[in-house]
């Protein structure tokens, strides 16, 4: 009889759906995250929620706006939390530069899209996005759609 190995539970932590959505997404960066030990024990536990965040560039420094990370009641009696205090975004100066440069251009903006374990460490995927007009979010909608049908055809077909 042989052993199944357990299944590797995901690495990803968070995902902003949201930014698929609203904006077109061209370039990503892996940013590690300055957090405090409670802020850890929470992103274990899964009490994390990353819809309305933004990245800010600021005298040379990339920080993380609008994550909202739960305290668990076990790990903050003792101390005061702040569940959406600024954070930290750890990247190398190459990275802000790119970042800084293409921020400054028309349209685009920095949106965290998600947070992950990477070994024993918290990433963010943030990535340079530029707004989508409404018109572009019903194509996409469309073209979803009419994918989705072409499958079902498909699949019909072949049955």
């Amino acid at each position: 009889m042989t052993k199944k190995k357990p299944k590797a539970p995901s690495s990803t932590i968070a995902l902003n759906k949201r930014a698929r959505h609203d904006y077109i997404i061209s370039d990503r960066f892996e940013a590690g995250l300055s957090l405090n030990g409670w802020e850890v024990k929470s992103l274990r536990e899964g009490k994390v929620q990353i819809t309305d965040t933004y990245v800010i560039l600021k005298d040379g420094e990339a920080f993380l706006i609008g994550a909202t990370i739960t305290p668990l009641p076990t790990a903050s009696t003792h101390f005061v939390t702040d569940p959406t205090r600024t954070r930290k975004l750890l990247l190398h100066r190459k990275e802000l530069d790119n970042l800084t440069e293409a921020t400054q251009q028309k349209g685009y903006t920095c949106v965290c899209t998600a947070l992950y374990w990477k070994k024993h460490l918290i990433k963010a995927e943030i990535s340079l996005a530029k707004g989508k007009k409404d018109h572009d979010k019903r194509d996409t909608e469309k073209s979803r759609d009419w994918d989705r049908q072409k499958q079902r055809i498909l699949r019909q077909h072949n049955q």
